[in-house]
């Protein structure tokens, strides 16, 4: 048999598909959800607060805090969930490549050598009369064979309405989706270890106070045991010195719940057991808040949909889904696949070098399975409801991120009011404090107002670390609202 016919076949199969149309919506973008913040170029609210110079993407080190840079790092290197996301990233790209490789033929090769042994064919007769018998047959001898065989195969399905085409179109969206993905768990896991840092030092800060706190009001309370021995006070004073003192107490417990629950929550973000870290942060008990920079880059609306990972892996979800509606409709039509056969062989091993003895067998097979009772076109209603689904998906994931980013700026503008408020406030206690200890250096004023003045000003101090923490952490809001840290 001869080659020709099955390079003809070939050939025409590859016109067909070459020529042939992918069935099914092509994806031209996703849709306008935000038309209004697209047109406007800018924030409605909170611009005033933040200026629209290009955004830094490692923005913890704006933060000046060696140890928070430390943190992040480590946290980006060993933290189990981005390990997760990578394993995801990995497998959608090898789903990738299996549906580009169901796009080429499939080729194999088969060898064979056989030895049969046949038993001999015995032939035989007989006839019969009353009173006589006779027989007469034959016996052959056994005989043997040999048999030597050496071929290759082929398959290939030819993309005659681009269902193939359409699913690596879809797997290259879905590992680009698994991609932004890996990102977004990459922002989100800053923004939780720069939280959780802050949150940490708040606390620390705040326990340090407590104490200073608790330290005057022993002296106030002993101080007013002395007076009411003296008679110069009444148990009544006695018992307020000591709910004061008792409810310092009681506050500074719940602080110290959260900074073992801090240390162990920045323990497990970096990829170690709890416990690990205490060491290393509790070298630091009294260190100063990170606070943010002066001025904060934002940017625009329409930067903010292109660089926010978790809405390119929304739009990406959308184009798969997308090219999917066009593998269901591929699926009710025809499909053509050939087989091509090529073989040598004989009963001796020389037959595998007759070159030009061979068996060539080349068939094209088409397939249609036309009655259904409706089930391919179900599986495209499907599909088009998927897409829908990932459509409006899409929507609201621009919507939230917008929103995300007013409220963030919101959040950072009042914040920074608040700041501002408290730091006044403590300012003034820090003046009434100089003032008091002045009278009682002088002789006008008692130790009890000095303590009860500098009781009031450490707690102006803890109302501002607070504030600062709060600052701080909305400055972190912002950063992961504008979809910032991450990197491919």
């Amino acid at each position: 048999m001869r080659t020709l016919p099955l390079f003809r076949l070939v050939s025409l199969a590859c016109v067909a598909a070459l020529a042939g149309c992918a069935l099914g919506p092509d994806y031209s973008g996703p849709p306008d959800a935000a038309p209004v913040a697209a047109q406007s170029g800018h924030f409605v609210r909170g611009q005033d607060t933040a200026s629209a110079d290009a955004p830094v993407n490692r923005w913890w080190e704006a933060l000046g805090d060696p140890v928070l840079n430390d943190l992040v790092q480590r946290a980006l290197d060993a933290n189990p969930n981005l390990g997760i996301a990578r394993a995801r990233l990995q497998q959608s790209r090898a789903a990738l490549s299996l549906e580009q490789a169901n796009s080429l033929p499939s080729v194999g090769a088969s060898a064979l050598a056989g030895h049969a042994r046949l038993p001999p064919i015995n032939l035989g007769g007989s006839s019969g009369s009353s009173g006589s018998s006779s027989s007469s047959g034959s016996s052959g001898s056994s005989t043997s064979l040999n048999l030597y065989s050496l071929g290759f195969d082929a398959t290939w399905e030819i993309d005659l309405f681009g269902g193939h085409r359409r699913a690596v179109q879809s797997a290259t969206a879905t590992a680009e989706a698994a991609e932004a993905s890996l990102a977004d768990v990459q922002v989100s896991l800053e923004a939780e270890v720069a939280n959780a840092y802050i949150n940490l030092r708040d606390r620390q800060r705040r326990i340090q106070l407590a104490d200073e706190s608790i330290r005057a009001q022993e002296q106030m309370a002993t101080l007013t045991r002395q007076r009411l021995d003296r008679g110069t006070a009444s148990n009544l004073d006695l018992i307020r010195v000591q709910n004061q003192l008792d409810g310092t107490r009681s506050d500074q417990v719940p602080l110290q719940a959260d900074l073992e629950s801090y240390l162990n929550q920045l323990a497990t973000l970096v990829g170690q057991e709890p416990g690990t870290l205490d060491d290393m942060l509790a070298a630091k008990a009294a260190g100063e808040m990170p606070l943010p920079p002066a001025q904060v880059a934002v940017g625009d609306p329409q930067t903010l949909l292109r660089r926010r990972p978790d809405i390119r892996a929304a739009e990406r979800t959308l184009a798969a889904d997308t090219a999917k509606i066009g593998q269901a409709e591929a699926a009710r039509y025809p499909s053509l696949k050939l087989f091509g056969v090529i073989g040598l062989g004989g009963t001796h091993p020389s037959d595998l070098t007759k070159l030009d003895d061979f068996t060539a067998v080349a068939a094209p097979m088409l397939s249609w399975n036309f009655l259904d009772f409706g089930r391919a076109k179900a599986r495209v209603t499907q599909a088009e409801r998927v897409r829908d689904e990932a459509e409006m998906k899409y929507r609201q994931s621009v919507l939230e991120a917008l929103r995300d980013a007013e409220d963030s700026l919101s959040r950072f503008r009042y914040g920074r009011v608040t700041v501002a408020t408290v730091a006044r406030t403590k300012a003034s206690a820090d003046r009434a404090l100089d003032l008091a200890q002045q009278r009682y250096r002088a002789g006008t004023g008692t130790l009890i107002e000095v303590l009860d003045t500098t009781r009031q000003q450490i707690a102006a101090q803890q109302n501002l670390s607070q504030a600062e923490a709060a600052l701080t952490r909305s400055f972190v809001g912002i950063q992961k609202a504008l979809g910032l840290g991450w990197s491919s």
